[in-house]
């Protein structure tokens, strides 16, 4: 059931582009934020607690309506929840047409339109040096993969759509939880303390899907190289699981693309070439994770 929902899911993500825009949720960012204010009159409270509170009463929903469905009309009506809650839990936007994008701005030599698309795949300030931008985006494609899609298919194979759902809830909360913090133009404690406890339960439940996208991405290129670096890490004690699991997914996922320099090249050429090999490696690992989920399935490891 679960693979059938999974095949679908990611085919009509494939072609209903047009309505990714309804996977932002902008509704639910007013229940994150009422949340927030309730968690700001328990200043004394360890800041996980109301993040976990605000995350279950938002699963809640989804929980209610699978255990109303069960098996019902042979579990019909179960497959299409679970198509319809794992095409809102992946993205919000697609890896794959972001680096289209970014790529068809850099051959135009548009820098605004270069500048807004990296962004939208780094999700952070974008490095005024050319090189040092080229490499940042060639990490945010092997970091974002697995926030937007390798994460999600891992809790929905595990845990069907409440484990997909629950993990995309956490992403929302911790990226609303982000923008409060910013926000607020003097210091406030409190939506810092919420932030570190967003990012925290984030990562926790991107740890494991985090090291097996990791391994594909070893799997899927240069296994060499990629291993190599997972052997000599970079990260440093005091990184958030969050901060670990990116630095390991930067660091294997460019490994893997094993991209020679070539002093010849261009920074146009560069660029192009590098966002478009993330994004082939990225595919290369979905078709692996699709032949193993199937194997799983046939021999009854997955519903």
């Amino acid at each position: 059931m679960h693979l059938i929902a999974l095949l679908i899911g990611l085919v009509i993500e494939r072609l209903a582009t047009r309505l990714f825009h309804l996977r932002r949720l902008r509704w639910i960012d007013y229940l994150i934020d009422a949340g927030f204010r309730q968690a700001e009159r328990l200043p004394n409270w360890p800041a996980l607690i109301p993040i976990v509170v605000i995350v279950i009463l938002l699963v809640l929903p989804v929980l209610a309506i699978v255990l109303a469905l069960g098996d019902s009309l042979l579990g019909f009506p179960y497959l299409l929840l679970a198509i319809v809650v794992l095409f809102f839990s992946l993205g919000p936007q697609d890896i794959g047409e972001d680096v289209d994008e970014y790529c068809k701005a850099i051959e135009e030599g548009d820098s605004e339109r270069i500048r807004e698309t990296a962004m939208a795949i780094i999700e952070s300030d974008v490095p005024e040096d050319t090189l040092e931008r080229i490499h940042k985006v060639e990490e945010a494609v092997c970091v974002q993969a697995n926030n937007r899609l390798f994460a999600v298919i891992f809790w929905f194979v595990l845990l069907g759509p409440l484990g997909a759902w629950t993990y995309r809830v956490t992403d929302l909360v911790r990226r609303r939880a982000v923008f409060a913090a910013a926000r607020d133009e003097v210091e406030n404690g409190n939506s810092e303390r919420l932030r570190d406890a967003a990012a925290l339960l984030h990562g926790w439940l991107a740890w494991i899907p985090a090291r097996l996208t990791a391994i594909g991405y070893a799997a899927a290129g240069n296994f060499d190289t990629a291993l190599g670096a997972w052997r000599a890490p970079s990260e440093h004690a005091s990184d958030t699981p969050s901060e670990y699991n990116e630095h390991l997914l930067a660091r294997v996922g460019t490994a893997a693309l094993a991209l020679s320099e070539d002093p010849d090249e261009d920074l146009v050429s560069r660029g192009v070439r590098g966002a478009a090999a993330a994004n082939q490696l990225v595919f290369r690992l979905l078709l692996i994770w699709a032949v193993v989920i199937a194997a799983m399935t046939l021999y009854g490891w997955t519903r």
